[in-house]
């Protein structure tokens, strides 16, 4: 630390309880009171350097007062400060440092200690400390910067404030070591083998320092808030980065912010809060207050502030209540760069008294309203269809598509709550767009999980919630699922079994017109095979992949017949129903079955041919047989479904 020694008599000051003495052999003719303490001292040392004092004794002797005591309670730096100017005026030795020079400034200016009272006087020497000493080094800028807080205003008239906040700034900005230190580029210091600095050939034994841009974070979170906010306000105005921006209100807040530190490692808590005992923990509203400003700090762009910082900050926001605005701005930032996020940050804790979920829907839920408004305004939503109907692959539909498996996972997450009601869990379910779901597995099985949790639900409801699902979108093993899961309603699990038959059945028209692709190929070459052709390179790959082909083909034709077997199965159930009902609610159940999406299953071909009629004619479902193989026959404008065979 800087320091510079002023006066050169030996110290003539003692302290008596809180009152100060000056053993000089005088005795004390004029008494200063600041505060508390008491300043027994002599008029003339004090009056040859300050005008202040001069006029006020100047008062005392014209009213011819007896006893001379002058009040100077409202004197910037207090009683500290005060002794150091009494020193300063009688000479005694003294050390000016950059942790006292700020306060001294500001009592020298109070007391009116200029050149037109004494040459070389307080005000002079200070400002000549603070320009060629202090604001020359970084950590002298800091600490003379930190005083700045009990003298504010008088600081703030003088400059002082804005003087080591600009020192700081230029010095975060331009110095070496934002860039790695040291600069060895362009006649910069050599290194021994050893790794010691070289100057002019002989060691140093200094080694270089192995800095990034956050080596100024811990220095600057010392500050008050009001510093700190115009400290970081001049380094935006000088342009530099905003990744290093938001990593010192990161490390500032986390600084400050007990909450935000609940998932960090023991050691790194520890740390954070051996630092924060060095000041008294900051109350409730004090961390409030320090939220809002950080929010307001935060730079409103994309990739720039981590989510795990976002997200901290809305849980914190949450648990000490601050304003709505706060929250909503949190909340809009984190949707910005929403596709960033991880299921953790997502489980947030609900802190509402009228709502009894474990986890913060609603919050999501806006979360996610803000991502797909900013998904909607930048034209990711509007994906191209190619000659077939289908969604063409696209970059820009990758974070869409990562938010909506994102939410499958939340969905998943909070199903198991007892307290969570249908219309919440379906509503977020339903926000995801239908392009963003290349599949709808995850979605199945959050469903599922729900359905497990809530066993009591009514059927209909049941029906309602399976909705949200596009069965033609499950894969295989989700479909096999599916069709054994009890408790989906019957409907779905027909339907489930209907595209699925229509996956393998698609699955095996491919295999087959590979394998004539590949039987047609070697017939086209027009010679015999022979066993040397045999022995080729090429022929016995290819007749291993042929029967692999043929294999997977016999064993996908024995997984239809078994569907096939099981669906005619469930259709006589269906039908032996039917029959011991009445007919009006024989045709209310079919009517139902009709109105979700196509829900038809396949007998196998050697099945009977059974043909149900509705009573309505425009809703009909029928099986004809026939010698052809099975296909489906859909009539849009009437919704009639049929299968002829």
């Amino acid at each position: 630390m800087a320091c510079l020694k002023l006066g050169s008599r030996a110290d003539v000051f003692r302290k008596q309880g809180q009152d100060w003495y000056c053993t000089t052999g005088l005795p004390s003719d004029i008494t200063v009171v600041v505060g508390e303490p008491s300043f027994h001292l002599h008029k003339f040392p004090l009056l040859s350097k300050s005008g202040l004092l001069e006029h006020l004794i100047r008062e005392k002797i014209e009213k011819g007062e007896d006893s001379c005591v002058i009040d100077l309670s409202d004197i910037p730096g207090g009683a500290k400060a005060f002794e150091l100017a009494a020193r300063f005026c009688y000479g005694v030795k003294f050390e000016l440092t950059s942790s006292n020079v700020v306060h001294l400034r500001c009592a020298a200016e109070y007391l009116e200690m200029t050149e037109d009272i004494a040459e070389g006087n307080l005000i002079a020497q200070t400002e000549n400390f603070l320009t060629q000493t202090v604001l020359k080094s970084w950590n002298d800028s800091i600490k003379a910067l930190h005083t700045c807080d009990g003298v504010i205003d008088l600081a703030e008239k003088l400059q002082l404030v804005k003087r080591c906040i600009d020192s700081v700034a230029t010095k975060s900005c331009t110095d070496p070591d934002v860039f790695g230190w040291p600069v060895v580029q362009y006649g910069g210091p050599t290194q021994s083998p050893g790794g010691s600095f070289l100057w002019n050939g002989i060691s140093t034994g200094a080694r270089p320092r192995n800095c990034s841009s956050d080596w100024w974070y811990d220095d600057v979170s010392c500050l008050s808030l009001p510093l700190y906010k115009k400290l970081i306000s001049a380094m935006e105005y000088r342009g530099i980065n905003q990744d290093i921006i938001v990593g010192s209100l990161n490390h500032y807040a986390k600084r400050r912010l007990p909450g935000l530190n609940r998932r960090k490692s023991i050691g790194d808590i520890s740390s954070c809060l051996s630092a924060t005992t060095l000041t008294a923990m900051p109350s409730e509203e004090e961390q409030k207050y320090l939220l809002e400003e950080i929010d307001r700090l935060l730079p409103f762009q994309r990739d720039v502030t981590s989510c795990k910082l976002l997200f901290g900050l809305l849980r914190t926001a949450i648990i000490l209540k601050a304003s709505s605005s706060c929250v909503s701005n949190l909340e809009r930032r984190i949707g910005l760069q929403l596709d960033k996020a991880t299921l953790e940050d997502l489980l947030i804790t609900n802190m509402s008294e009228s709502d009894e979920t474990l986890y913060d829907v609603d919050c999501v839920h806006r979360i996610l309203g803000h991502f797909l408004a900013m998904d909607q305004e930048t034209g990711g939503a509007s994906p191209g269809l190619g000659d077939d109907g289908q969604l063409l692959a696209s970059p820009s539909l990758m974070p869409v598509t990562m938010v909506a498996k994102l939410i499958d996972g939340y969905l998943a997450e909070v199903a198991p709550d007892s307290n969570l009601k249908l219309p919440k869990f379906k509503s977020l379910a339903a926000a995801i767009p239908d392009y963003a779901r290349p599949i709808d597995d995850g979605l199945y099985r959050a469903v599922d999980i729900y359905l497990k949790a809530h066993p009591h639900l009514p059927e209909s409801e049941k029906e309602e919630l399976c909705h949200v699902m596009d069965c033609q979108k499950l894969s295989l093993e989700a479909c096999t699922h599916a069709a054994q899961n009890e408790r989906l309603p019957l409907r779905v699990i027909v339907q489930v079994l209907f595209f699925e038959q229509l996956q393998l059945r698609s699955s095996i028209a491919g295999c087959l017109m590979i394998s004539e692709n590949l039987e047609g190929g070697s017939r086209q070459l027009g010679l015999p095979i022979s066993s040397e052709q045999h022995r080729g390179v090429g022929w016995p790959l290819g007749a291993r992949e042929n029967q692999a082909l043929r294999d997977g083909m016999d064993g996908m034709k024995q997984r239809v017949a078994e569907l096939e077997k099981e669906c005619s199965t469930m259709r006589e159930e269906i039908a032996r129903l039917g029959r011991s009902k009445s007919a009006g609610k024989s045709r209310l159940f079919f009517l139902g079955l009709g109105g979700m999406k196509p829900q038809i299953c396949s007998t196998k071909d050697a099945a009977p041919a059974t043909t149900t009629t509705a009573a309505s004619d425009d809703e009909k479902l029928a099986v004809v047989k026939a010698d052809a193989t099975p296909r489906l026959k859909l009539s849009r404008p009437k919704k009639n479904l049929s299968i002829e065979a």
